[in-house]
């Protein structure tokens, strides 16, 4: 009994942890990769599920699946972390109207596009930076590490087009 428990539990992570990859691979316009996770989640789900159904008379079965479930949600948002496919765009505004930061920004390889704004208090300079999605929290750390009271907002870009580091981005 123990073992079907667990094997359910196991095929449920296996399976929402590749459905998560599919959709991610799918929105990121992998559709090759996303059709052969596909293949391999519907299989790993199927096993599952027909375990279960096999098995409709031990509520345990179904309270493993659900567990193995949640669980597959969980690894799976870890991966996706941990694969952090794709870019993001910073938009930047800090007080100082010193580009000394943007001198850094790019000397350390970022696309950084800038201006001047007004805000609530004066001048502020605003940056748009471009950067990998796996050095999202670098790059936060060395904006906050420059300009501690900085405005970050950031968000991944869905389309490229033109900008001397497309080429070097993809």
């Amino acid at each position: 009994m123990l073992s079907m428990i667990l094997t359910i539990i196991v095929i449920n992570l296996a399976y929402v942890s590749l459905f998560t990859l599919r959709v991610l691979f799918t929105f990121k316009g992998l559709r090759v990769i996303a059709s052969f996770v596909s293949m391999a989640e519907v299989f790993i789900y199927l096993m599952g599920l027909t375990l279960v159904l096999d098995n409709l008379d031990k509520p345990i079965n179904i309270a493993a699946y659900c567990f193995g479930w949640g669980l597959g949600v969980y690894v799976g948002s870890r991966i996706e972390k941990k694969l952090a496919l794709g870019y993001t765009v910073f938009e930047v505004v800090v007080n100082d109207t010193d580009m000394d930061i943007c001198r850094q920004l790019r000397e350390k390889n970022y696309g950084v596009t800038s201006w001047f704004a007004d805000g609530k208090d004066g001048k502020r300079l605003v940056m748009k930076v471009l950067a990998k999605r796996k050095d999202e929290q670098k790059l936060r750390n060395m904006i906050l590490g420059i300009a501690p009271k900085a405005f970050i907002i950031s968000y991944e870009p869905t389309t490229f087009n033109g900008g001397f580091l497309v080429k070097n981005l993809r």
